[in-house]
């Protein structure tokens, strides 16, 4: 093994100072640390933790976390000769099996639904065909070179 000299510099109180030359070491191999893992603790659920601060303040009934509660909103298509008619929209996660429309009679088709506020794009399916409602106030261009019909509900 070739012997190296080694000189180091330190800072101490913003001056510099060279230290004495080091003298090599030999390394010896590397041993793997030993880490002890212990379960980390489950966070306590939220109804948990709102019971808890509700002791604190001095109440009896836990803290209820504010969302928006859902508007009923009735749609409406007439399609006569149909024979199953749905509505997928950013509502319910443009599934159209989750809202199937009821048919009232003479072709029309009835959906009530219950919707958070907010704006919401929409499409009718008709016996497979995706459909924007031709009753709808205001559309949109959909990156499939469609047009999806968009629905306002306020809180």
């Amino acid at each position: 093994m070739k012997k190296m000299k080694f000189t180091t510099v330190s800072t101490v109180s913003g001056k510099t100072q060279a230290a004495a030359p080091a003298t090599p070491v030999k390394s010896q191999p590397a041993t793997p640390a030993t880490i002890k893992a212990e379960p980390a603790k489950a966070a306590a659920p939220r109804t948990e933790l709102a019971k808890t601060e509700a002791a604190k303040v001095g109440t009896s009934s836990p803290a209820k976390i504010a969302s928006p509660k859902p508007n009923r909103v009735s749609l409406e298509l007439v399609k006569p000769g149909a024979k199953q008619v749905c509505v997928a929209g950013s509502f319910n996660g443009w599934k159209p099996e989750r809202t199937p429309l009821a048919l009232e009679g003479n072709g029309r088709w009835v959906g009530d639904l219950a919707v958070n506020p907010g704006r919401h794009e929409y499409l009718f399916v008709v016996d497979g065909q995706w459909l924007p409602d031709p009753n709808a106030k205001e559309s949109v261009q959909n990156p499939f070179g469609g047009r999806n019909s968009v629905l306002l509900v306020s809180a």
